[in-house]
């Protein structure tokens, strides 16, 4: 998978219509924060601080994907919201 295809879906989601799952919502992020940045790195957030808790716990299970992986799963996921969502 391209830089430029990972790119352009980064920009395509933002165009959907309707709000995706929370679920949806981590993956991309997890799936995103992996292709851009590799492993989870610093410290798991406190119990109080819920939503970067949920975040970096979706990106800390991808630990271990290639960054080329990580951009081709979120390229697909893209193109499946774009059409559930628009």
């Amino acid at each position: 998978m391209s830089k430029e295809s990972f790119q352009r879906a980064a920009e395509e989601i933002k165009q959907i219509t309707k709000r995706p799952s929370n679920d949806e919502l981590l993956s991309l992020y997890a799936l995103f924060k992996q292709g851009t940045e590799g492993d989870v790195q610093g410290s798991r957030p406190g119990m109080f601080d819920l939503k970067s808790r949920a975040k970096y716990d979706a990106w800390a299970k991808l630990k271990g994907k290639s960054t080329e992986s990580a951009r081709s799963e979120y390229v697909k996921l893209v193109e499946s919201l774009k059409q559930k969502y628009s």
